[in-house]
């Protein structure tokens, strides 16, 4: 893989500044925004009332902490533009949740909004090694989703010369990587593999493609999987976090040189990690529910919003601002099995160390009597087609979740393609168990 370092001034001057400075800025910023919620928004005049609390009692970023949590029933409840600070007239953009399993959540940005917006994520893509002038794959998908819009808005920001494919018709995806010679992709990692599934099916080696970096999002994936696909590729894999109700892609990004977590970019987010039952502060460095407060939002100001992705705050390295590891799952996608925590991130690094399996799965949860079941359905790899080798890794598979994971499971082994292939986020657990 190429080096994609830095070079001397590419950075920002507040990537590299010192915590004093960065939390002098915060501070500043976020009496702004919480005022501006309050005098402009009447939930959060409400919330904050009834909290009793004021924007004026803010002296220190500590201080955020009297302040009620903000939750997605919040959103839906005040569909679909109660929650915003300016007049409809001045919204330039408006991006919507599918709602496929609820009221949708809107959020909106005025111009002011999209230029911060542009200006993070190019920082983002930066961070990834990507240059003025380099080629981008965005394979996001576009629409109401942040994604494929976010990413494309800060590659124009960043002078990037941008092929905006969205996702889907991966044939397609292979033959333009192929002829255009991007130097990068952005894509969600189960869709990397649907890429790859289609290199291979051609006959085709990815390592002897253009891509250099690979920046996957919108979905939690492990670090077995990054190998996998810098493997694959000989391309560098990072990882960039982002939800639309924050602002999309570009919250926080990890740097190609260090790979160690991703930096928050703190001068517009402020993250803090709670307890995710009892709701109280924990320390850096401990695991619990990250929670963001906007600081320069204008259309749709945040305040402590319960994002249900599990992570823990650590200190800067390659910037001074602080990262967060990994997103290991989310609070709400965990699953408790005979009283076991299970999360689908467990599952993929296990089977990511059996041979003869491909990395494409689904977790089946069923009730066939009164205790709930897991069901692991997983193909083999191509050209694994030994029954006498297949039942081996099945049994391996088990084996290994039961003794690092803690829960018997079954596991299922479909034929190469049998799992059913993700053009945007993966769809990781279908639950058959009966409705309370």
């Amino acid at each position: 893989m190429k080096d994609l370092s830095p070079r001397p001034g590419d950075l920002d001057p507040i990537e590299i500044a010192s915590r004093d400075e960065i939390t002098a800025l915060q501070v500043k910023r976020l009496k702004w925004s919480l005022n501006h919620a309050y005098d402009n928004v009447p939930f959060y005049k409400a919330s904050f009332d009834a909290a009793g609390v004021h924007p004026d009692d803010v002296n220190t970023m500590q201080d955020l902490a009297r302040f009620p949590f903000t939750v997605k029933q919040d959103l839906r409840d005040n569909y679909p533009f109660n929650m915003f600070a300016v007049p409809r007239e001045k919204l330039r953009r408006v991006h919507a949740s599918s709602g496929t399993t609820g009221q949708p959540t809107v959020v909106g940005y005025t111009q002011g909004d999209l230029d911060v917006w542009g200006g993070v994520v190019a920082r983002s893509l930066r961070a990834a090694g990507l240059r003025s002038g380099d080629m981008l794959h965005n394979a996001y998908g576009y629409g109401l989703f942040t994604g494929g819009l976010g990413i494309h808005l800060g590659a124009d920001s960043l002078g990037l010369s941008t092929v905006p494919v969205s996702g889907g018709m991966t044939e397609r995806q292979v033959r333009l990587i192929r002829d255009f010679t991007p130097k990068g992709i952005t894509v969600t990692p189960s869709y990397a593999l649907s890429i790859l599934d289609e290199f291979a099916r051609e006959g085709l080696d990815p390592r002897d493609c253009s891509l250099q970096v690979g920046i996957f999002g919108a979905e939690p994936w492990t670090n077995a999987m990054r190998q996998e696909i810098e493997a694959a590729f000989d391309m560098h894999a990072v990882d960039i976090y982002g939800l639309s109700e924050v602002m999309g892609p570009g919250v926080s990004m990890e740097c190609v040189e260090t790979k160690d977590g991703l930096h928050i970019w703190e001068d517009h987010f402020y993250p803090e990690i709670i307890h995710p039952e009892t709701g109280e502060l924990v320390a850096d460095g401990e695991q619990g529910e990250l929670v963001f407060t906007s600081l320069t939002k204008e259309a749709f100001p945040i305040i402590r919003y319960r994002t249900r992705d599990l992570t823990r705050l650590l200190p800067g390295t390659a910037r001074s601002m602080r990262r967060m590891e990994k997103v290991t799952g989310r609070s709400d996608d965990m699953i408790i099995l005979r009283g076991v925590n299970v999360f689908p991130t467990q599952i993929e690094e296990q089977l990511m160390t059996v041979h003869g399996l491909s990395p494409h799965f689904q977790i089946v949860l069923s009730r066939p009597d009164r205790l709930d079941e897991m069901q692991i359905l997983v193909e083999a790899a191509e050209g694994f087609t030994s029954d006498e080798s297949r039942v081996h890794a099945a049994a391996d598979l088990r084996a290994k979740i039961k003794r690092n994971v803690g829960v018997t499971v079954k596991v299922e082994l479909a034929e190469p393609g049998g799992v059913v292939r993700s053009q945007g986020k993966a769809v990781r657990i279908i639950d058959n168990r009966p409705k309370a």
